[in-house]
């Protein structure tokens, strides 16, 4: 069992930056790859970004690419979401998880409970 729990969110206001950070604990966090979605309230939940277990390959949405960077802590069983020039479409609950597939997996085995993350003026 793994568990998620993410931190960072808030209020910022356009072309502002978050960091947001997935701390977990259970069963060993550097045999899974890590990945971070969002659901914007009445749309589908999306895929952002994922980071392989090493850390050396990652993927990114193309809405994102650019402006959001993945990264991850082994030691610290921690993941990290940097989110630059943030938009007002970026607005939604971002929820960290984690797969023992690859970063291009569509399978998540665990999930955080989210954070929300508002882009407003």
């Amino acid at each position: 069992q793994v568990r998620l729990v993410e931190s960072g969110g808030g209020l910022v206001q356009p072309g502002g930056s978050l960091r947001l950070s997935c701390s977990t604990s259970g069963r060993t966090f550097s045999s899974y790859a890590m990945g971070w979605f969002r659901q914007a309230p009445g749309k589908e939940r999306e895929f952002v970004a994922a980071i392989s277990w090493s850390g050396g390959n990652t993927h990114y949405a193309d809405s994102v690419k650019g402006r959001f960077t993945i990264s991850r802590e082994n030691p610290r069983n921690t993941v990290y979401l940097q989110m630059n020039s943030l938009k007002p479409e970026d607005t939604a609950v971002y929820y960290c998880a984690a797969t023992d597939g690859s970063i291009y997996s569509t399978m998540y085995d665990y999930w955080g409970q989210g954070t929300q993350v508002t882009v407003s003026s």
